[in-house]
């Protein structure tokens, strides 16, 4: 018998989480409970008394996943099915629960048999390597794992398949020299990812108050912002990264969004939580360095797009009235950080080009997806119906914050902070302009999915912002 008849009668045993998924289900699943009910952990903790096992089968049945709501490893699928159709048999063994291990089995259709913990034993490490030796016998399969737990099976079977190792499985694979499959490189910048930096840009409102009191020259006023900046970043981050673990599932069904770090397994829950830990130590840290009023404006925002995240962003029109108002808030903590009044002008115009631009946001993602079934499926509370709708009342609010700038202009605050404030008309054919460019674009499809973003990193737009700086300056400066 050549070797190539062997292997076909040796059985080949595959782990599950972090093998064959690119997630841990106890894991996200603990973590999707905890998101939807932070009192559940004291159910959990008693579970995790009764012992690892029983914690499993709790979680598996609260946690609501389904067999398709999980990241596989395409290389891993392929491999196996290369397997079988050379009539090999495959054995998915997992420390899974019942429930997640069986669903996911019949999902991918490969596996012969299954063997799982159950309530009273965790399949893992030595437990998994007595029953594998049981069932086959010494050396007797083929194992595919990937971390610490699997280095006790690797240590019995004939051949190792070492799958996205950790740091000790990795060092087991080189000291054996057992085969690696790869499964494309993970990038060591998944966190940074996932925390979007880019996103930061839209802080930078928190410096329009200082900007347009003239206190640019106030260093004091600079500190502030700098670091009321960074405080804000760092608490918006850490919503970003709870965000992804509470929407992994309807990422993974987005064309985009599958590729962040949380949905595609690049970044482990884990990893996701102490992240978002240390952005909000770090957050709090700063917010203590300025005035109460903007730990009270920060508090405000956390408790707001949080409720966006769990509830807020599913309602119809609801969603884009608290986008607009946490865009806002932006300026408001500006001016809190440094003391600046609030102007009444300011605020007003926000309102209503941030409705515009949130709703050019909401525009861009229905355009995406017009079937109704689909969004339904993203937990969006739009139709497809509805798109007119929203460019209607879109470009009316870009309309209206250009009649407010109008409005301000005659106003007596211009009079005191201008010398020659007929200068500022000329901002506003620029506002209405600038506002009817991006309806232009998001009609035609070619809006990212965040606005404002676009509107930073696009050179026309940078065009147009620095015509109404030139323009400020000039109504300042002239006699």
């Amino acid at each position: 018998m050549d070797a190539r008849t062997e292997t076909r009668h040796i059985p080949l045993c595959v782990d599950l989480d972090g093998t064959l998924l690119a997630a841990d289900t106890l894991w996200e699943g603990a973590a999707i409970i905890l998101l939807r009910n932070p009192l559940m952990l004291f159910p959990m903790l008693f579970w995790l008394a009764k012992g690892k096992a029983r914690l499993k089968h709790e979680v598996a049945l609260r946690s609501g996943r389904k067999a398709q709501d999980w990241p596989y490893r395409q290389a891993v699928i392929d491999r196996l099915a290369e397997e079988r159709k050379a009539g090999r048999e495959l054995v998915l063994v997992t420390g899974a629960a019942p429930s997640v291990a069986r669903d996911v089995a019949d999902h991918v259709g490969l596996f012969s048999s299954v063997m799982h913990s159950t309530d009273a034993l965790n399949l893992t490490s030595s437990r998994k390597r007595q029953a594998l030796v049981d069932r086959f016998g010494d050396g007797a399969f083929d194992y595919m794992g990937n971390s610490r737990d699997d280095i006790a099976v690797f240590e019995v079977a004939r051949r190792a398949i070492v799958v996205a190792p950790d740091a000790a499985a990795e060092k087991w694979r080189r000291n054996h020299d057992a085969e690696r499959l790869e499964t494309g490189k993970v990038s060591a910048l998944a966190p940074l990812k996932s925390i979007r930096v880019h996103q930061w840009a839209k802080n930078v409102l928190i410096g329009v108050p200082m900007i347009l009191n003239h206190e640019v020259l106030h260093f004091d006023a600079i500190m502030s912002v700098i670091v009321a900046f960074f405080a804000f970043s760092f608490l918006a981050s850490a919503v970003y990264v709870i965000n992804d673990l509470s929407d992994l599932a309807n990422d993974r069904r987005h064309a985009k969004k599958r590729h962040r770090p949380l949905a595609s397994g690049q970044m482990s829950v884990p990893t996701a939580l102490i992240l978002a830990g240390c952005l909000v130590l770090a957050s709090l840290s700063l917010t203590l360095l300025l005035p109460w009023k903007f730990a009270g404006v920060l508090a405000f925002y956390a408790c707001a797009t949080t409720a966006y995240t769990f509830v807020l962003k599913r309602k119809l029109l609801v969603d884009v009235f608290t986008l607009a108002g946490l865009y806002t808030t932006r300026i408001v903590a500006g001016a809190a950080a440094t003391g600046t009044e609030l102007s009444f002008w300011l605020v007003s115009f926000a309102i209503f080009f941030f409705l515009s631009l949130a709703l050019v946001k909401r525009y861009a993602e229905l355009r995406i997806t017009q079937d109704q079934s689909g969004l339904k499926k993203a937990g969006r509370g739009y139709h497809a119906e509805d798109i007119e709708a929203l460019s209607q009342l879109g470009m009316a609010s870009g309309c209206t914050c250009a009649l407010i700038m109008a409005l301000y202009v005659d106003s007596a605050a211009v009079k005191e902070l201008y010398r020659y404030p007929q200068l500022i008309w000329l901002i506003c054919p620029i506002v209405l302009y600038q506002m009817s460019r991006v309806w232009f674009l998001a009609r035609r499809g070619q809006m990212p999915d965040d606005p404002l973003v676009f509107m930073i990193r696009d050179w026309r737009s940078q065009l147009t912002g620095a015509l109404v700086v030139v323009i400020m300056v000039a109504a300042t400066v002239i006699p």
